[in-house]
């Protein structure tokens, strides 16, 4: 119970990574204020949270709607005394809307696919982080994730997602240039392939999903639980040296060497900059995987310049 006492909030955890990242952050004690646009899925996250002894305020608001925002903050200043100390910006509405549509070119796409996935999953987190900041820099203390992905680096599933995950990254790190002298601490985190329920669904469970590599199967299906961000999440609050990483962009393998933590099934998490796993992926060079140590890991000024932007 490390975090007993503590105010969070977690948009969008009717299911998949804020479900478990809501599981977690009440495992450890904490009373978490999750948000989603569907009271019954709502209801089963609180349900589970319920049944390993958490606390849980499950509350319909729709990240594109400012008003349910602002409501949202009034409540907890009221039932909270005007504490909050974790916001967890992951509510995201284009999943489904990528699946669909992965392998095609983004002049064949409807255009509003940038709406879908962005409005909730950006603009919605800019919001949210306003009115928690607001609150934080009043008592001097607090932490904001931004839930991102790799796609912030490179090109991922299509152009939207990744102008919207490079944006969250930078939106993590700017916040973090206006919050460091006000003891809030604002990080990007970069999950690994995490077995959620769409994925299951749109890759997992379908024999050739289309636009789908047998790479990208193998990748998901050794995946993260939706609960190990959670996991990284809650040992990152309690790090008593978490502003020297704020601004920065943390990835679930890097914490889980860094706390010594595996996933909630026993697993240890895969290392997306272990020498060994990039290896596997390429076909000429896979054996080398074999003989490679798994300590040996990319640096990370090593992807930045794999990007091939400058």
């Amino acid at each position: 119970m490390s975090l007993s006492g503590w105010v969070c909030v977690v948009t969008g955890a009717s299911r998949g990574i804020g479900r478990g990242i809501a599981l977690q952050l009440s495992e450890a004690g904490a009373t978490v204020y999750i948000t989603g646009r569907q009271e019954n899925t709502l209801k089963q996250t609180a349900a589970q949270v319920k049944e390993r002894g958490g606390n849980c305020v499950p509350v319909i608001c729709d990240s594109t709607k400012d008003g349910d925002i602002e409501e949202l903050f009034e409540q907890i200043k009221r039932e909270q005394n005007g504490r909050l100390d974790i916001l967890v910006n992951n509510a995201y509405a284009g999943v489904q809307a990528i699946f669909e549509n992965i392998g095609t070119k983004f002049w064949e796409l409807d255009p509003t696919i940038w709406d879908s996935i962005n409005n909730t999953g950006l603009r919605g987190h800019y919001f949210f982080s306003v009115h928690a900041s607001r609150m934080m820099v009043a008592q001097g203390r607090g932490l904001i994730v931004t839930i991102s992905s790799i796609g912030g680096l490179m090109y991922l599933f299509n152009v939207p997602y990744g102008v919207g995950k490079a944006a969250c990254d930078r939106l993590a790190a700017d916040m973090a240039v206006d919050l460091k002298n006000r003891g809030v601490a604002s990080v990007s985190l970069w999950p690994g392939a995490v077995q959620t329920e769409l994925v299951t669904q749109y890759i997992l469970e379908k024999e050739t999903p289309q636009g789908v590599t047998p790479k990208l199967k193998d990748v998901c299906a050794n995946g993260e639980t939706p609960e190990m961000s959670g996991k990284c999440i809650v040992n990152l609050a309690k790090d008593k040296n978490l502003m020297s990483l704020t601004g920065k962009v943390l990835m679930t393998c890097d914490l889980a060497r860094r706390y010594g933590l595996k996933d909630v099934d026993g697993r240890s998490v895969a290392d997306f900059t272990s020498l060994r796993f990039l290896l596997s992926q390429v076909p000429y060079l896979s054996w080398l995987s074999a003989v490679v140590p798994s300590f040996l890991r990319v640096p990370r000024f090593v992807l930045t310049l794999a990007s091939g932007r400058f």
